[in-house]
């Protein structure tokens, strides 16, 4: 087993909710608990003691020994078990209190038989709580929590010796940064950002920063001597160190910065004296690079490997030359670098165990053990302890959250809303004064983004829809997650599991062909998550009384699964995906707890009028085919916070939009429109959605109809105050109305314009807080489309142009978007040609630009050569250096990568030709 820190943050992860729920219970809505109360009121004041006390643990990164690991084990089963007493005890007030009102029944609970049987829980979990914390008394938690970081040698020292031969992949990196470095700046201090995971590169610096030593690693590195800087504190240092460099021209490197803050004091230090000083930093968090690099500086984003500089370092390092001699290892070999997806950490390391084995067994063994237990391989304690800082350094709630993703398989994409919704389920997140859970949720998700610890996939509007967990990642955490009873994996690419505690989370893999076998040795009486992917088990989920997230990916029918879905009446997240389920159950009514209800991915036709009864239903995910039943008062579920998707197809159904306006709590919001919808009832829908829903912060409004309807907005107006942030109407509108140019809040517009005029963009530029724009026109623009330099799209990072019937007299002026980082272009080869002759549009004047993307739609009768042959062709990557290519594309497409290469940032720019033959 790889030496480990001692991270509890399972533990921690339970207690929160544990402690809130213990504090509720000693409110006055259940003053009448008079023969428990004094039990509730030690246990808590108890557990709070020692959950302080494993934040302690949590924060120092020393070896628990066996008797402390003991004693975390202990404490974290018997929070489990009093949270799923209190959970049951609850349950039965809430289910039975309604039925004959609060006072009756604790008059009746009085006589009852279940509140003796609740009274000796109580009774026994009070003495396990009592010895937990005579044993905790026993150590020097104070002592152990002060201690310094420590990780033994430093895992990233290697990487500061390695011989230049030796490095692979480095050459295109380095141009780069030197090409930034480079970079004129009339003088003044430059800060350029290199920013990737702990894999991606070997980086050196602590995560608690001693900033007085940090401070004179800097000032011995500029040659001032150690007499000077003997005795003085922080601030005399960053004195010397400023009055030291005034007039100097220099150049500091400071690696693996883990906090902004710490940058902050050492950028007091750094004095700016316009010569020309360059700085570099290393760190693993998007937000710190961020932060360095905020005046006068770059980011450059760290990317893995390729795949031959990868197989060059694994063979390299497996058998100290650069080609393979073993062709009857090509194969697993090739297996395995798609296993390390680039990090050259982790081919290092897997490389490092296979040196010199030329048996394929051997191969294969470690081929299957990626992902499944390769971090308790003792050759890869360097590879697990680089990941242990990164996983150490955050912060308790975001230990928990990233542990969470242990539940999913390897190379999976998993869906943001999904991830967040179990989140809350599990108690992870809770409301904050000002913010949704849900909301909260979406910042730990971006800051596990931030920190490189997950990759971001489907990025939109500057958003990740979902993540994916690199496969040498996830088998670190599955290994905590396991360690630390927090999720039990279970499929048949699993190696057998065992544990002497009860199963609290359980993850079935099930995706290959044959079904995966459930131990009986494990105890799955408190089971409260369950996510099964692929087949159904054999046991039953009704077996699992304390369920509170159902997560099921079934490829196979499942029968009469929800036969007796009341039975799981703690179940706060339910999410089903099989196309073969295509009806849901009356009784569904009865889940009193449910907050999250996602069946985009069945063929549930209809709702059932019972949905109505959940009154703790927060998020609803529907499919387009699935539609409420005419029974259904949408009004009657008042906390439901957001709709994907609801579509409109009939009058009937507009009239339910006017029910939305009652939900008060409602903040997300898609509606799709369909035939065969009358022009009125068209006209209605929109009116009553923009018109009503002053509370929306998201409305996405999609056509899906065959009228292809025309709408003039100016008729109406948004509701004030309005708190809408992205508003996206996918339908054909004649301009863009008068009123949105005082939506002071909204971010993302995404609209469709019939012919976009200068007024329109006039409208849109006025929009202060306007970040993400994508605007489409099918009869192209009236008149010259001019982005002026007039302080108009002030906050702009994204901007997207598509144009279809006709070309577009488009032109950026000097001054004109100053922040607008990514631009994307689409638009008619011929009327450009036209219009604009061979025209770089103004692009040189976007002097933020970091990515510039062009599509060009040709007809490939006129403007064909041989490059175009193909007729079958309709889509391609164009390359300007090929002569042989249509010599109008060609010229248009170099006259614009001419001024893209005249911007300081050296934007990326790509170009796709659509052919049509017309």
């Amino acid at each position: 087993m790889v030496a480990t820190t001692a991270i509890v943050g399972a533990t921690t992860g339970v207690m929160k909710p544990l402690l809130s729920k213990l504090t509720k219970l000693l409110g006055e809505e259940y003053a009448k608990l008079k023969g428990v109360r004094k039990q509730i009121k030690f246990l808590r004041d108890e557990l709070s003691t020692m959950s302080a006390a494993l934040e302690m643990l949590a924060d120092s990164d020393q070896q628990l020994n066996p008797e402390m690991r003991d004693w975390r084990d202990k404490l974290r089963e018997l929070a489990y078990d009093l949270e799923d007493c209190i959970d049951d005890f609850m349950s039965r007030v809430d289910h039975d209190g309604e039925k004959m009102g609060f006072r009756k029944f604790f008059r009746k609970l009085k006589k009852l038989k279940a509140r003796h049987e609740i009274a000796n829980e109580i009774e026994e979990l009070k003495v396990r709580a009592i010895e937990a914390s005579e044993r905790h008394k026993r150590y020097n938690f104070d002592q152990l929590a002060h201690n310094s970081s420590t990780f033994g040698i430093d895992p990233r020292l290697s990487a500061f010796y390695e011989e230049v031969d030796k490095l692979v992949g480095i050459d295109g990196p380095k141009k780069r940064i030197i090409e930034l470095l480079a970079m004129e700046m009339k003088g003044s201090l430059k800060v350029v950002s290199i920013v990737g995971c702990g894999g991606l590169a070997f980086v050196s610096v602590s995560q608690r920063p001693d900033m007085k030593k940090i401070l004179n690693d800097i000032a011995e590195g500029v040659e001032i001597s150690s007499r000077t800087l003997a005795g003085n504190d922080e601030k005399k240092l960053i004195n010397i160190l400023r009055e030291h460099l005034k007039n100097k021209r220099y150049f500091v490197v400071i690696d693996d910065l883990w906090d902004a803050k710490a940058w902050k004091t050492i950028e007091l230090a750094l004095l700016n004296s316009n010569c020309g000083s360059r700085v570099i930093t290393t760190t693993r968090s998007v937000a710190v690079a961020s932060c360095c690099s905020s005046q006068d500086g770059y980011i450059y984003e760290m990317k893995p490997l390729s795949f031959d500089d990868s197989k060059w370092l694994f063979l390299k390092r497996a058998f100290g030359y650069e080609k393979s001699h073993y062709p009857h290892l090509e194969d697993v070999l090739d297996k395995i670098l798609g296993k390390c997806g680039g990090l050259p950490l982790a081919i290092i390391t897997i490389s490092s165990l296979l040196s010199y084995q030329h048996a394929i067994d051997e191969w294969h063994r470690v081929l299957n053990a990626i992902g499944y237990g390769l971090a308790r391989d003792p050759y890869a304690e360097t590879m697990s302890n680089i990941l242990s800082l990164s996983f150490f350094n955050l912060p308790h709630h975001l230990k928990t959250c990233f542990m969470y993703l242990s539940v999913f398989p390897e190379d999976y994409n998993i869906d943001k809303r999904r991830l967040v919704s179990k989140w809350i389920a599990e108690g992870f997140i809770q409301d904050e004064q000002g913010r949704s859970a849900y909301r909260t949720g979406e910042l730990y998700f971006n800051e596990l983004i931030n920190r490189s610890l997950i990759e971001p996939v489907d990025v939109k509007y500057g958003q990740a829809k979902a993540c994916r967990v690199h496969d040498i990642i996830l088998d670190y955490i599955k290994c905590k997650a396991t360690e630390e009873n927090f999720v039990t994996s279970l499929g048949s690419t699993v190696p057998g599991c065992t544990t002497e505690y009860k199963v609290r989370r359980l993850s079935v893999n099930n995706s290959n062909e044959e079904d995966v076998n459930i131990p009986t040795s494990l105890d799955l009486s408190q089971v409260r998550s369950l996510t099964i992917f692929g087949n159904p088990m054999q046991t039953s989920v009704f077996d699992f009384k304390f369920l509170r997230v159902l997560d099921l990916v079934y490829r196979d029918s499942m029968g009469d699964l929800f036969a007796n879905v009341e039975k799981l009446f703690h179940l706060k997240y339910l999410r089903i995906s099989s196309h073969l389920m295509d009806y849901l159950q009356e009784k569904i009514g009865e889940l009193q707890y449910l907050e999250t209800l996602d069946i985009r991915y069945t063929s549930v036709k209809t709702l059932p009028s019972t949905i109505t009864k959940l009154q703790r239903l927060a998020r609803l995910f529907i499919s387009r085919r699935t539609r409420f039943s005419d029974e259904t008062t949408i009004a009657q579920l008042k906390n439901l916070e957001e709709i994907k998707e609801f579509a409109v197809s009939r009058s009937e159904q507009v009239t339910v939009l006017h029910e939305f306006s009652k939900l008060t709590k409602l903040r997300t919001l898609k509606v799709t429109l369909e035939s065969p919808l009358s022009l009125d009832d068209y006209h209605s829908c929109v009116g009553t959605l923009l018109q009503s829903l002053c509370n929306l912060y998201d409305l996405c409004i999609m056509d899906q109809s065959d009228e292809n309807y025309c709408l003039t907005l100016d008729s109406w107006h948004i509701a004030s105050p309005c708190s809408l942030r992205k508003l996206l109407i996918k339908l054909v509108i004649t301009k863009v109305p008068n009123w949105m140019g005082v939506l002071g809040n909204i971010g993302v517009p995404y609209l469709g314009i019939l012919c976009m005029a200068p007024e329109d963009i006039e409208i849109l530029g006025a929009i202060p807080s306007l970040l993400f724009l994508k605007l489409e026109t099918l009869g192209g623009t009236n008149g010259r489309i001019i982005i002026h330099g007039n302080n108009r799209f002030i906050s702009l990072k994204y901007f997207s142009l598509a144009i279809g019937a006709c070309g577009t007299a488009l032109e950026f002026e000097e001054g004109s978007m100053p922040k607008v980082e990514h631009l994307k272009l689409d638009f008619r080869l011929h009327e450009l040609e036209c219009l604009n002759g061979a025209s770089d549009l103004g692009i040189q004047h976007l002097s933020a630009l970091c990515m510039v993307e062009v599509e060009i739609n040709c007809n490939c009768f006129k403007h064909t050569s041989n490059f175009f042959d193909d007729f079958e062709l309709k889509c391609l990557n164009y390359d300007l250096m090929e002569e042989t290519s249509d010599c109008i594309v060609r010229c248009v497409a170099r006259t614009i990568k001419s001024a893209v290469d005249t911007l300081p940032n050296h934007p990326t720019i790509s170009f796709q030709i659509n052919i049509s033959n017309w």
